[in-house]
């Protein structure tokens, strides 16, 4: 099954419905670093990370992996680790998952430039938590009611398609 981002507010799997967010400058089908846009199209989803130290591991069919204070996703583009999941250091540009906020308490990387990596073709992008559904910088937010929900129906071999 396919997770449907049908335009900036709505996130369909099955029957379920859920209202989200995504980028501020909406979506497109050439995102670029730091564009604060949403990638259009097909793809695959990564393994749930979630933040141990605040919540219990949740139910999910996906494969888990606790967030630890050394996490990051690397966003430096001319970095041979870009968009990749990376321990920390300052010598590497990076979106470091162990937040003081709750927006990365749980998050799921979309696998958008992900295998044949572009640099410059954006990073870090991710269905992460929102409260007040406030815009992105490219990722997908939901509420965290929604989220805990999405998680005990998806798998590993469901795939989002981004739509406008």
């Amino acid at each position: 099954m396919t997770i449907i981002i049908k335009n900036k507010h709505t996130l369909l799997y099955k029957d379920f419905k859920f209202k989200c967010c995504v980028g501020k400058n909406n979506f497109s089908k050439r995102k670029i670093e730091g564009d604060k846009k949403t990638p259009i199209g097909l793809f695959e989803i990564g393994n749930l990370f979630y933040r141990a130290d605040k919540f219990k591991k949740p139910l999910t069919d996906l494969k888990t992996c606790r967030i630890n204070k050394n996490m990051g996703w690397c966003n430096e583009v001319n970095h041979n680790k870009y968009n990749k999941l990376i321990k920390v250091t300052k010598k590497i540009g990076h979106e470091k998952l162990f937040r003081n906020d709750y927006k990365y308490d749980f998050l799921i990387p979309i696998k958008y430039n992900y295998k044949k990596v572009v640099p410059y073709k954006g990073s870090a992008i991710f269905i992460h938590l929102t409260k007040k559904y406030q815009p992105t910088t490219g990722c997908i937010g939901l509420a965290k009611k929604d989220f805990l929900i999405l998680i005990k129906l998806i798998n590993k071999n469901t795939k989002i398609k981004i739509l406008r």
